[in-house]
């Protein structure tokens, strides 16, 4: 056995078996399946978008690579740039992205690609990118997942006459028909034969920079010369014997992760067993307590939790935060090299970097970016994202995983790494086991408790919601494991995930 990746489409997946085949690390799995997702899985990620790479080399400390993006160094006025609402239908409900190029900051996918690659990876880049490269250019079938996800932002799909021209209705059929992405196809491969200059301080970056400039965006050259990957240590917490080490500050997801656990850690959930009263109301419990100690500071009489969240408030103070959707890829090979990936492109600005087919990033269109009213997000620094990267090691095993799932990816990830390390599930039973989700009052519960425990539950929280299926509303933690021997792991379904060993 050479490796394994999870991650959440089969071509995403497929992309780093064949690294491996190559005698690749899990490290080139990881980023050639990054390149194909920006293929395949196009509403959650792309070039122009940015994310996470949590990763550690055998024998060595684990390290966070910051790829994500980063507010412009100088504004537009409101009035001046490209930005407007749409309406995104769920089905159940609605709610409003904004758009256009006035959206867009400064994009970092590519450059942590090429600067990943140049520390951790062992294949050329012309191999890496070659997978993604194909897909674009004979086409992929459109899956029920991917159809259904486009459907829901369509709008932003065709907002502008380039992006119409791309996407048109082929992302909503699922029946047979392939998708072609051929300029995508020419700029991964000019990816492949040139790395990141193109993009930052070349011909690409040029385009860039005209398109803000007549479209009403607010990049400028000096945006994409001067961004740069951040190498972060990872946050590390002790769990049961286990070390936890994930996103660090400014980054809120893993910290909020790392929090959830020290409360978890107290608690006797073994004995009761997975969905009993005890597992539910710990669990929360400590969602409850987290929400708070994130928003309106800590009510803990713990002295450690109290300076974790105080830590965590002062590192993310400057930092607005987005939390849109994303995907995730882990992957570990025989060597027990260990990747955790997480993207997002928001949901994309509808702007198309011209000649490229990149869909370009609405990250300043977040709400969560812009608290005091749109387009005051402050200048020039790193975006802070809820995306956490997590791999774990108890001396005997490993584990890679994450999550996509916009805010409640944190709590995805906090019951999936417990099933495994508290209930000794195998991955995919952690992985396919019903979640909950506390969040601004509301608790969520997916189906496949007792009636009895859930009935207890609901009554000590009256705003609820009971779904009727598994639902990607839970995020969807693609999972791999090696214990020295033997590879396990899991795609999560929710998010049409795949898991695949070689």
């Amino acid at each position: 056995m050479k490796g394994a990746i999870a991650a959440g489409h089969s071509l995403t997946a497929e992309a780093g078996v064949r690294m491996f085949a190559l005698g690749g690390n899990a490290f080139d799995a990881a980023l050639a399946a990054l390149c194909a997702a920006c293929v395949v899985e196009p509403v959650l990620s792309s070039l122009g978008g940015g994310g996470f790479l949590l990763a550690r080399r055998t024998g060595q400390d684990a390290v966070l690579y910051d790829f994500f993006v980063q507010t412009p160094r100088r504004r537009k006025r409101l009035e001046d740039a490209d930005f407007y609402p749409i309406v995104a239908d769920f089905g159940t409900t609605q709610q409003e992205f904004h758009i256009g190029a006035g959206a867009i900051a400064t994009p970092g996918t590519v450059r942590g690609l090429l600067h990943c690659h140049r520390q951790l990876g062992t294949l050329p880049m012309r191999e890496i990118v070659a997978p993604a490269v194909e897909y674009a250019a004979t086409g992929v079938e459109v899956n029920k997942l991917q159809s259904y996800i486009f459907s829901i932002v369509a709008p932003i799909y065709r907002a502008t006459p380039a992006a119409a021209a791309i996407y048109g209705d082929d992302m909503l059929r699922d029946d047979g028909s392939r998708f072609r992405q051929p300029e995508l196809a020419d700029t991964l491969q000019w990816i492949g034969e040139e790395g990141d200059v193109p993009f930052y301080d070349g011909e690409l970056a040029a385009r860039l920079v005209a398109l803000c400039g007549a479209e009403g965006g607010h990049l400028t050259a000096d945006d994409l010369t001067a961004y740069r990957v951040i190498e972060r240590t990872p946050l590390q917490r002790h769990y049961r014997g286990w070390q936890v080490a994930t996103n660090p500050p400014p980054s809120s997801g893993g910290t909020l992760i790392a929090y959830a656990l020290s409360m978890l850690d107290s608690q006797a959930l073994t004995p009761a067993g997975f969905g009993s009263r005890t597992h539910l109301d710990t669990l929360a419990h400590v969602m409850t307590h987290t929400n708070i100690a994130r928003s309106e500071g800590l009510l803990s009489r713990s002295e450690h939790h109290r300076r974790l969240m105080a830590s965590y408030r002062a590192a993310v103070r400057g930092h607005p935060v987005n939390s849109r959707g994303t995907t995730h890829i882990s992957a570990i090979d025989a060597h027990g090299n260990l990747a955790s990936l997480t993207l997002s492109n928001g949901e994309g600005s509808g702007a198309i970097l011209p000649g490229t087919g990149i869909m370009l990033n609405n990250m300043l269109g977040e709400e969560d970016l812009n608290p005091e009213g749109f387009n005051r997000w402050p200048c020039d620094v790193r975006v802070s994202s809820m995306m956490a990267p997590t791999l774990a090691d108890n001396g005997k095993q490993l584990i890679a995983m994450g999550s996509g799932g916009s805010n409640r990816l944190r709590t995805a990830i906090l019951q999936t790494l417990s099933n495994l390390i508290d209930f000794g599930m195998t991955p995919e039973e952690a992985v396919n086991a019903s979640r909950i989700h506390f969040e601004r009052g509301e608790l969520d519960i997916e189906p496949g408790y007792e009636d009895g425990v859930i009935a207890d539950l609901v009554e000590r929280f009256p705003q609820h919601r009971r779904w009727e299926t598994h639902n990607l509303f839970f995020g969807g933690t693609h999972t791999v494991c090696w214990d020295g021997s033997a590879f396990s792991g899991a795609g999560d379904p929710r998010r049409g995930g795949v898991f695949r060993v070689t």
